[in-house]
């Protein structure tokens, strides 16, 4: 949506004018950015908080039409870099590596708002401290974030993107329009007490007299239409946790067009990313805010009804339009290639509108609405992905062998939320869709039908297609589980644990004295190309805790699997890891290492969802006291674990070192050898405002303090 500046009264006008001109007459040198400011009236305070995490301050802004974060990177590899909500854009700076280590101190950061030729531009205005003798420009990029994190991880940015550096004695600026003439991306660095020099073809910012640290002002700002941000009442409800930094984070990645995933590497819309985050958040967000995360996945459907699973918008849209079509069109282009989201839509929908009683009051005004995209109406988006998932279930019941499971599309090497090359142990057909998603979709298509929800938007020929779909849920539930299970004999299993530890660097001796003397039974992360399963032990298991109802025996031993000490299960000091490759073959296990995105690393969401299935689990009737025992200590054990990485609770995911005979946090994109960075605000890691640890005084102190 467009933003209006409203006008202030005449007489301010009057004086605003004044000011301008009187400005512009004393200004000497010529301005970083020289159109004029332009004024909006005060609201509320602004968003504004910080996270630092190893070598990286993160400073975010939020007010009005500005959204902004700002990252500065201390270290030998020094980065001032910044990323807008707003077209999923983002301007940085990079400097050559320093010869020793760096230490960057952020000052303060303020709104700044201009125009250029009509257009406005939102952005922000730092202080900053570096202390560091000289510093040699590497290189600024400006334009799509999606340019920014490809730059990051070493890949050249696109030619026709590339700015022309504007260098004074005291300042350095790069700004460019969109390469469709939209306003585009501008960044400028101001030198308070240090000089930019030519040195040899190169741009270097010598350093402050006396040994005293370089100060700067940064100026960063995008001409990319702004988002319309919830404010904090309109997003959360009086029963979310007092977890600030939480709070900040979540409303800072939410909008009215959309949640985003993660703040700086992805900021925009991801589907399964918003369906997750919204269900496990669900019993503490405002009505409005549900619908606004539902509404934008079925807003961005596919014909057929798959769930869009990010979208290229602003820049990086016209990039591949003027590639693929020679057309410099902005429209935005929605990405199928993931196979989850497909199948989480529908249990999503129903938690709200069957299962929640705020969704079931306001459930046929929701699904009569428009779907906005030329979607129709929202019951009718939903009908099309809930038929697709109907087709898609027939082939596996009518004969349950592996080559009628849901498969990773053809050629592409990712289709769930492990979506690194290497996440899913080069599976082809991943557990969580087939033996969570899938039969979780079908029970969610029956309770639809029961509900009579879907009259206005059916056929008779189609409630009978679905119909019989529903009827199938049981028989993907339990047969497609049985391909995934794994089962090694005791010694095996002592021997794998007792080799990988020691690659590991890890004590074996807790991890040996949990794994007993019996068979050890698990679900492989997914299964080869040939139907044989991948023997990973995986967090996905709390998937099914939350969406699905296992037997009693199941659901201990399950449970028992995860819980156990690393490298037996997946339980660290520092939280509860994604992946354990112990069982697997050695080939496997520096493939998914404490270094990989989706190896042997911590990923606060998946905490979540197990901390909300166990939770879930408990509220049954029907489990034998054990059992019962054995879901309560692990609940426990998950939360003593949460708390312990209290620092960087609304990260990403987190790595480990091993000292002392402890695990320690270790931020992601901290060592040189990982291979990513991690978002310091991540939306589904602020999901633990809607779940309660087992003791409320327990509660980490970091809620109250900050």
């Amino acid at each position: 949506m467009h933003h209006v500046v409203s006008r202030p009264p005449s007489s301010v006008r009057l004086k605003q004018a004044a000011s301008r001109l009187l400005l512009a007459v004393l200004l000497a040198t010529p301005a970083l950015f020289p159109a004029l400011a332009y004024d909006r009236p005060a609201t509320t305070a602004p968003l504004q908080f910080r996270i630092t995490e190893g070598r990286i301050e993160n400073a975010f802004h939020q007010d009005g039409d500005i959204a902004a974060h700002l990252l500065l990177s201390s270290g030998i590899r020094p980065r001032v870099l910044v990323a807008f909500p707003a077209g999923n854009s983002g301007v940085g700076v990079w400097f050559e590596d320093t010869a020793a280590p760096v230490q960057w101190t952020l000052g303060e950061v303020k709104g700044e708002r201009h125009r250029d030729g009509g257009k406005a531009w939102n952005g922000i205005v730092a202080t900053a401290r570096v202390d560091a003798a000289r510093l040699v420009v590497k290189d600024a990029v400006l334009g799509s974030v999606r340019v920014l994190r490809d730059y990051q991880l070493g890949q050249p940015y696109p030619p026709e993107t590339a700015a022309r550096p504007e260098v004074t004695s005291n300042a350095i600026r790069w700004k460019r329009n969109r390469l469709d003439g939209a306003p585009g991306y501008a960044i400028a660095l101001e030198a308070e007490n240090g000089r930019f020099a030519r040195e040899g073809g190169k741009i270097v910012l010598q350093g402050a007299p006396a040994g005293e640290p370089l100060r700067l002002r940064i100026h960063a700002s995008t001409g990319e239409t702004a988002l319309t941000p919830f404010d904090a009442a309109g997003l959360l409800n009086g029963q979310a946790s007092a977890d600030l930094r939480s709070r900040q984070a979540l409303q800072f990645l939410s909008y009215h067009e959309k949640f985003l995933a993660g703040s700086w590497r992805f900021d925009t819309y991801f589907g399964r990313d918003t369906l997750m985050s919204v269900r496990l958040l669900m019993p503490v967000l405002q009505p409005e805010a549900v619908e606004a995360g539902i509404g934008a996945v079925l807003a961005r459907l596919a014909p057929n009804g798959e769930v869009a699973h990010e979208e290229d918008i602003g820049e990086f849209a016209v990039l591949r339009h003027r590639k693929e079509q020679g057309t410099p069109s902005a429209a935005p282009i929605y990405d199928y290639t993931m196979i989850d989201d497909d199948y989480m839509l529908p249990p999503v929908v129903a938690a709200w509108l069957l299962e929640d009683a705020r969704g079931r009051e306001r459930a046929r005004a929701f699904l009569a609405a428009d779907g906005g995209q030329d979607q129709g109406r929202r019951g009718d988006a939903l009908v099309r992905n809930l038929l697709f998932v109907a087709d898609r279930s027939q082939a596996f019941a009518d004969e349950p062998v592996f080559r009628h499971l849901i498969a990773l599309k053809p050629d592409k090497p990712v289709g769930q939320w492990r979506d690194s090359n290497e996440g899913l142990g080069r599976g082809r057909y991943p557990y969580d869709v087939n033996a969570v998603w899938m039969p979780a979709a079908l029970r969610a298509v029956g309770g639809f039908l029961d509900s009579g929800l879907l009259e206005p938007y059916t056929t008779s020929e189609q409630r009978t297609r679905l119909r019989a779909a529903a009827g199938r849920a049981q028989t993907w539930e339990r047969r497609a589980g049985e391909l995934f299970t794994v089962r090694l004999a005791p010694a095996r299993a002592a021997e794998q644990v007792h080799a990988y530890a020691e690659t590991a660097g890890v004590s074996a001796q807790a991890a040996l004295a949990a794994l007993g003397d019996g068979e050890l039974a698990f679900a492989a992360l997914s299964l080869d190309a040939d139907g044989q399963p991948v023997p990973v032990l995986h967090s996905d298991e709390g998937f099914r805790l939350l969406f699905g109802q296992p037997d009693a025996k199941t659901l201990a031993r399950d449970v028992g699997n995860l819980m156990r000490p690393f490298p037996a299960g997946l339980m660290t000091d520092v939280g509860l890891l994604v992946a354990n490759p112990a069982y697997a073959d050695r080939a496997v296990w520096p493939r998914l290492g404490s270094a990989a995105y989706h190896g042997t690393v911590v990923w606060a969401w998946q905490q979540a969802v197990l901390a909300a299935g166990l939770q879930r689990q408990l509220a049954r009737d029907d489990l034998p006291v054990q059992v019962r025992e054995v879901l309560e200590a692990a609940r426990h054990r998950l939360w003593r674990a949460i708390r312990a990485a209290d620092a960087v609770r609304t990260s990403e995911l987190w790595s480990w070192s091993y000292r002392d005979g402890r695990f320690q946090v270790e931020p992601f994109g901290a060592q040189g050898a990982h291979e990513d960075e991690s978002n310091a605000a991540q939306l589904w890691s602020t999901v633990f405002l809607a779940l309660s640890p087992p003791e409320a005084a327990d509660a980490p102190a970091s809620a109250e303090k900050e």
